[in-house]
């Protein structure tokens, strides 16, 4: 018989019922005659995995604590029950619900870029005629995004783990490229929500004129909810928000074909102005100018692109097939909205005006003012404006925790709250978004010129690192792959600098934003390493017993039972203890130091009055020119601490000894411990009782009281 221990000893009349019932088994001639029943501890929190580890159950993990369980009950209710980290593979998304979750900001992207390219002829001072420029400029657009698509989805193939621009500048451009890529990938994610949400706003007021003055206020509300709709996992956001994209692709997608229908086929709509031919002599130049104004402003329809490279572990094995087939129908989505809706605003003459969206006059040029498919259509559009963001809170807590992973930044973003999502990320965005749609009254002309700087710098780094990978891997064919990633960071470097000049000055905040954030990245990250470096060790060594002796310091506001309990904590520490009383009141003091020495009469009691009042820097000082320690000697200063019945009553307690704790922090050869006690934690322990209940009494404890039953009289149950 075998315990958990390796101890052997006879089997028990229990036992031996286990044995088999041979004469050569009960010889126990060879140990596989017998068989060995190995007794292990059960417990209802725990239990032995195969490799004799403790593994927590589910009830591990229950609080304690009143406060505790009343939160944890409100996260069950706003978030629902916590998931095991195995479950995380039924976490994963289908391709259907991560085309809707990733590619929402890419396809609501056609729901305003067209208005901004209109917007943006509007500004050449030729009248109405520049418009006709709208439908080439979308044209040129859509190439772009497919030299992009086509970019990513190699990045997708190439680097299945998720990061997107920031992994595959980091693995081939350096560590600064790949910051760069980062910050501006981040800072297009906080736009992409401030952006969609307020344009998602624009479309409800455009549809209710009266709910004008409560734009803000709908614009914030309605990242609240999406927050608090991430919370709660991804896979459980995909069920929330894919019915209403597909519902928004499929409405976009009819619009489309009726007005192409009436315009083509029947003869319906109408026409701009035509150019001049002396107008574009004389101004060749600038119509040029202005239809690179245009293409960048119309650029935002691309952001939202890299965002399946970004969160490719995201999806269902095999995970890089799946993200590059949603890659490729999302571009494919995306082209078809957007040249259709800027069709149809060319082939109905809509003009942009302060009243109503581009998008709700085309809607009601197809369907009709204020039908019944004018409704639905903006409410769809306002919808997957809303989803839009999504996007981002899918993407941006995974870069985030991806960089957290590099001690990039704070860990906390890498860990994965009670849903498997990454909550702090999730969080943070949230809050970044309500700060800008507050800031700029959730006012989408203003935001967009902060928006498409970063992206397409991102799209630059991350096609010259494939270039980069493809020089160096050369795998068969890569020499066509390389011509594709070329032309793509050519083109996209030029739209990016196109995009800076033409939105200046507001690009330019996000061109000081990027040095600014890989300037924080760049110092959390040297603070990791220089934290690492102090807390290395010799693995060569082997550390023995220490060597060191130790002298324990208690200061005591009060002879109380919490007193009591840390003497005799620092009893156990070292033969060296000494107690410290500082004091404003010489009679209480010596009133104290009487009874001390009749009650621990071995322990040395000093008293320090202090005229000026003061507490914490007379004992520091006396830390400092008591009696010199020896250069093996560590001082450890021990904190009585009263621990209040409930959470409500910590700030009328133990204030002092937080002052002390936090001065003594960082002191060379100094530690810090605490010693809770609470008046809660047994009847027994209550004046009147017998001495042996005592914590400090021979045959109890202090561990051995603080697990006996607490009790609760008032209401009568037992924790």
């Amino acid at each position: 018989m075998t315990n958990d221990e390796g101890a052997s000893r006879p089997p028990s009349s229990e036992e031996k019922s286990d044995v088999a019932p041979t004469s050569a088994a009960l010889s126990g001639q060879k140990p596989g005659n017998r068989r060995v029943r190995v007794d292990r501890t059960r417990s209802e929190y725990f239990r032995y995995t195969p490799s004799g580890a403790l593994e927590a159950r589910p009830t591990a993990h229950e609080e304690v604590r009143s406060a505790g369980r009343v939160m944890a009950a409100s996260r069950r209710l706003l978030f629902g029950r916590p998931l095991a980290s195995a479950e995380e593979i039924g976490e994963r998304l289908s391709k259907k619900k991560a085309l809707a979750i990733f590619s929402s900001d890419a396809i609501s992207s056609s729901a305003y870029a067209t208005e901004e390219i209109l917007r943006a002829l509007l500004l050449a001072g030729i009248g109405l005629a520049a418009l006709n420029l709208a439908l080439p400029v979308a044209i040129s657009i859509a190439l772009l995004l497919g030299i992009v698509a086509i970019s990513y989805r190699q990045v997708v193939v190439a680097y299945p783990t998720g990061g997107g621009s920031y992994s595959v500048s980091k693995a081939n451009l350096g560590r600064l490229a790949s910051l760069v890529a980062a910050a501006a990938l981040l800072i297009d994610y906080v736009l992409t929500v401030a952006v969609s949400i307020s344009s998602a706003s624009e479309q409800i007021v455009a549809a209710l004129p009266e709910l004008g003055p409560w734009q803000v206020l709908i614009a914030v509300s309605v990242v609240i909810a999406i927050t608090l709709a991430n919370l709660r996992g991804v896979r459980e956001a995909g069920n929330i928000f894919a019915i209403p994209t597909y519902l928004f692709v499929g409405s976009a997608l009819l619009m489309i074909v009726l007005g192409a229908w009436r315009i083509v086929i029947l003869g319906e709509g109408g026409s701009y102005p035509a150019i001049e031919e002396s107008a574009v002599d004389l101004a060749s130049v600038a119509v040029l100018l202005l239809a690179m104004g245009a293409f960048a402003s119309g650029a935002v329809a691309l952001t939202g692109t890299e965002a399946i490279a970004t969160g490719v572990p995201s999806f269902e094995p095999p995970e890089s097939k799946n993200a590059a087939t949603a890659l490729a129908v999302m571009a494919v989505l995306l082209a078809v909205l957007f040249i259709g809706i800027t069709f149809l605003a060319s082939g109905f003459a809509i003009v942009p005006n302060e009243e109503q969206t581009v998008l709700s006059q085309v809607s009601a040029a197809v369907f009709g003012f204020e039908s019944l498919g004018f409704y639905l259509f903006l409410t769809f559009a306002a919808v997957i404006l809303m989803l839009a963001a999504n996007t981002s809170f899918s993407a941006f807590p995974r870069l985030s925790a991806v960089l957290a992973a590099d001690n990039f930044m704070p860990r906390r973003f890498a860990y994965r709250g009670d849903r498997l999502a990454f909550t702090a990320g999730i969080v943070v965005l949230g809050v970044l978004a309500i700060i800008l749609i507050v800031v700029f009254e959730a006012d989408t002309h203003l935001l967009i010129p902060l928006y498409a700087v970063g992206v397409f710098i991102d799209f630059t780094i991350s096609q010259t690192g494939m270039i980069r990978h493809w020089l160096r891997e050369k795998p068969p064919g890569y020499l066509r792959r390389l011509s594709v990633n070329a032309v793509g960071a050519v083109v996209t470097a030029l739209v990016a600098i196109d995009v800076a000049v033409v939105k200046a000055p507001a690009s330019l905040l996000v061109l000081v934003l990027i040095p600014l954030l890989v300037g924080v990245m760049w110092f959390i990250h040297h603070e990791y390493d220089t934290a690492a470096e102090e807390l290395e060790v010799d693995r060569s060594r082997v550390y023995g017993p220490p060597t060191k002796r130790n002298r324990v310091i208690i200061p005591v506001p009060t002879l109380s039972r919490a007193v009591i309990r840390s003497v005799q904590f620092g009893r156990s520490l070292s033969e060296d203890v000494r107690a410290v009383h500082i004091t404003v009141d010489a009679a209480a003091a010596e009133a104290l130091r009487t009874d001390w020495e009749r009650m621990l009469p071995d322990v040395p009691l000093v008293i320090i009055e202090t005229p000026y009042r003061s507490l914490v820097v007379p004992f520091l000082h006396y830390l400092d020119v008591m009696a010199p320690n020896p250069p093996d000697t560590i001082t450890i200063v021990v904190l009585p601490e009263y621990v209040p019945r409930h959470w409500w009553d910590r700030i009328l307690h133990n204030q002092k000894a937080h002052r002390i704790r936090e001065a003594l922090v960082g002191r060379p050869n100094t530690v810090v411990a605490d010693v809770p006690y609470g008046s809660n934690r047994a009847d027994d322990q209550r004046p009147g009782k017998p001495a042996d209940a005592d914590p400090g009494a021979p045959g109890l404890s202090s561990v051995d009281a603080d697990a006996q039953p607490r009790r609760r009289r008032r209401f009568g149950w037992r924790r």
